[in-house]
């Protein structure tokens, strides 16, 4: 399988954080699949970092290195994918949810055929099938 892993899992993947669920630490260390870190986390770390770094310790340097040195396939931002937001679909009496970033990655798995692993708990409020909520 082809898996696109939100921020979070990224960095909880990266630094064998206990809250890296069971199920999300067995698929990414799975030898079938292959796992893929995206442009969209990298900027977003490097927001986040610059607003408050006493908050988030990784860097967006760091992140990647990181993603490198495990393996993870780097996945850049394109078109299709900003235009995939359009493509979205969530129930009309879904809570609003206004992350773009969330959106972008959730656009770039939908787009580019892959699985989308996230604990965000707005995510598997899209009725989209690459949705993998740990």
């Amino acid at each position: 399988m082809n898996i696109l892993l939100d921020t979070h899992i990224a960095i909880w993947a990266l630094n064998d954080d206990p809250l890296l669920s069971q199920k999300a630490r067995k698929l990414i260390l799975d030898p079938d699949n292959v796992i893929y870190y995206s442009v969209v986390s990298t900027w977003e770390i490097l927001l986040k970092h610059n607003k408050d770094k006493s908050n988030l310790e990784l860097n967006p340097e760091l992140f990647v290195t990181y993603c490198e040195e495990a393996g993870f396939v780097p996945l850049g931002l394109y078109d299709k994918h900003v235009l995939g937001i359009q493509e979205l679909r969530r129930p009309d009496n879904a809570p609003p949810h206004n992350d773009p970033f969330d959106q972008l990655l959730l656009a770039q798995a939908k787009t580019e055929n892959m699985w989308f692993i996230t604990h965000d708990r707005r995510i598997p409020e899209y009725t989209e099938k690459c949705i993998i909520a740990v």
